[in-house]
């Protein structure tokens, strides 16, 4: 069994995938954190190096490994369901589950976040929430079509568990 964790930036996709993987038994991968180990250098870092472009087509091949492997529970960028057609792809290999935060939540987390956000880096406190709506917004779209959408703030890894039948 494969799952998937999608949502946007800050809504706790590592650490809720991490705290289900121990839960279930499987191993946990963060598509970040694989392509960080790869290439020798931070997702930020990659950013300003290569550009988004390169940086998702790199993302899309380390996907697409990650979701041979079984027993696995892995959490992807906030991007990464959105470029081309990996929502479908994670959708037919996975159970997918979005995690799901509201707007408030997210720009807290993100303004007290230690980790650098290549797409935040150079936007103002005053912007970042119009940012973060405009994104969501565009995003949402493949988020939503997840197998199980699920709060993010307080998540219970037990419903997510239930949902599964497991």
């Amino acid at each position: 069994m494969r799952i998937v964790l999608v949502g946007y930036m800050g809504s706790g996709k590592s650490t809720a995938g991490k705290k289900l993987a121990s839960k279930l038994g499987f191993s946990f991968l963060d598509t970040d954190l694989l392509i960080e180990e790869e290439y020798k250098i931070s997702i930020s870092n990659f950013f300003e190096k290569y550009g988004e472009d390169v940086f998702r087509r790199i993302e899309r091949n380390i996907l697409k490994e990650a979701l041979l492997n079984e027993n696995v529970v892995i959490s992807t960028g906030g991007g990464t369901p959105c470029i081309l057609d990996n929502m479908a792809l994670i959708n037919k290999s996975s159970f997918s589950v979005y995690i799901k935060m509201h707007i408030n939540s997210i720009e807290n987390r993100l303004m007290n976040s230690k980790k650098p956000r290549p797409l935040i880096k150079d936007i103002s406190q005053a912007d970042l929430r119009s940012f973060i709506e405009k994104q969501i917004f565009e995003r949402e779209k493949y988020y939503n079509q997840a197998n199980l959408i699920i709060k993010g703030e307080n998540i219970d890894i037990n419903s997510i568990m239930e949902a599964l039948r497991i």
